[in-house]
């Protein structure tokens, strides 16, 4: 039911995140050690790093801080990649693929650290995640997962259906594979503390200052925006899925997908102690996916891939899943939809290019922003201090993807076939 829905392209998480850090544009011409193009979690975490390390950094953010990915994201602080780790062996070879495993294994460790070292209030829990069997087929894929998780020494676990439906309060699901290193956040919150601590260690960061051109100038980088410039040795472009035309070729080697969800109404004490009683935040096996999670006031967040923000027939959707998911719920009202974007990339692994001599970008975390983001940009600062072996990759070419704009409406016609159906069934 959606009266007095909040109808935004912001989200829950803008509503109920503590207020972000002064800041403002940039008016003036200053000079920096690094330049940094976006404030979401990757360029505020390597923000962080660099100004820790007595770096003279300044961020550049066209809109607000976290005003894409990183504020609008389900809020999953998860270990790893949505690939299995095997196929990330058949990709990589098994050397590299084993480096970004363990890198991206202590992802959680690194996110919750900051948090906590840094006082971050951001609705913090860590409690596990469940991903979902929705069929007989995405058991024998939870499974696999566990088998190749294990192998590299996981903790995780495979869950019965009863114990699934107990965790889930759904009877929907025939098993899970629980997670108890991640957790859930609020993720424009812990954007926002990222950049409380970023600079409080000295970095200055420019909100609503699109940079809108880039030059060379000797040995240094010149940034422009509107009504100021910086002056930089090194750039680092952290826009991921918001990537414009500053650099064309790069908004090219990505397929942007966009992820909507829905959050409701406070439920009640008797509602709360059946859905996710345990508080894991959870997403499914489907080929066009679900999660779901609750928040620190008990709203049920739902959400799935698509932008049914559009359209008046697939309006009743979160009503549809939740009443399939908990059918003893009844109905639920709904207080805020939104959407952001996912940056896929074509192998679906994160990837860390040198665009020109000292500018360098990560991208691609093809739905896992908030691990990856953050230890990337961790380790993006240790790269541009002069630890060659921070970065879990190395830095490759640009290539862009064949039929990008026509994959990326395959994809969109696709979840949005899929989720009428589910409206009709």
């Amino acid at each position: 039911m959606f009266k007095g829905v909040t109808e935004s392209p912001l989200s829950l998480w803008s509503a109920s995140a503590p207020a972000a850090p002064a800041t403002s544009p940039l008016v003036m011409s200053i000079d920096v050690d690094v330049a940094i193009v976006g404030g979401g979690f990757t360029g505020l975490s390597t923000a962080l790093h660099l100004a820790e390390q007595g770096s003279k950094v300044a961020v550049l953010e066209a809109q607000g801080l976290g005003h894409g990915g990183s504020g609008r994201n389900v809020g999953l602080a998860n270990a790893g990649l949505w690939l299995e780790p095997d196929q990330m062996d058949a990709l990589m070879g098994k050397a590299a693929a084993d480096r970004l495993y363990r890198f991206l294994a202590d992802a959680p460790n690194v996110v919750y650290g900051l948090i906590e070292r840094h006082q971050i209030q951001c609705e913090a829990v860590r409690n596990g995640t469940l991903h979902l069997g929705h069929s007989a087929k995405g058991v024998q894929e939870l499974e696999r997962r566990h088998r190749q998780l294990v192998a590299r020494g996981a903790p995780v676990e495979l869950k019965d259906r009863a114990e699934t439906q107990r965790l889930t309060g759904s009877p929907l699901y025939q098993g899970a594979l629980f997670d108890p290193r991640a957790g859930t956040i609020q993720p424009l919150a812990y954007a926002r503390g990222l950049a409380t601590a970023a600079i409080g260690a000295g970095a200055q960061l420019f909100t609503q200052s699109p940079v809108t051109d880039i030059q060379r100038q000797g040995e240094h980088w010149l940034l422009k925006a509107p009504q100021g410039q910086v002056k930089a040795s090194k750039v680092v472009i952290a826009t991921n899925a918001y990537t414009e035309q500053l650099f064309p070729e790069l908004k090219q080697s990505f397929v942007p997908i966009y992820y909507f969800q829905y959050a409701s109404k406070p439920l009640t004490e008797q509602q709360l102690s059946r859905i996710l009683p345990e508080r894991q935040g959870c997403w499914d096996t489907r080929t066009v996916m679900c999660s779901f999670r609750m928040d620190q006031a008990g709203r049920l967040v739902l959400g799935s891939m698509g932008n049914l923000l559009q359209g008046d027939k697939l309006r009743h959707w979160s009503d549809r899943m939740t009443s399939k998911l908990f059918p003893w719920l009844g109905p639920v009202e709904w207080d805020y939809r939104w959407v952001g974007q996912i940056a896929y990339s074509n192998d679906h692994l994160p990837h860390f290019h040198q665009l020109a001599d000292g500018i360098y970008t990560c991208l691609g975390y093809s739905g896992r922003g908030i691990g990856p983001g953050t230890t990337l940009g961790k380790a993006m600062a240790g790269y541009l201090l002069g630890d060659k072996e921070a970065m879990p990759v190395s830095p490759t070419s640009v290539d862009s993807i064949s039929w990008r704009d026509l994959r990326h409406a395959f994809y969109e016609t696709g979840a949005r076939v899929y989720h009428a159906r589910q409206c009709l069934i």
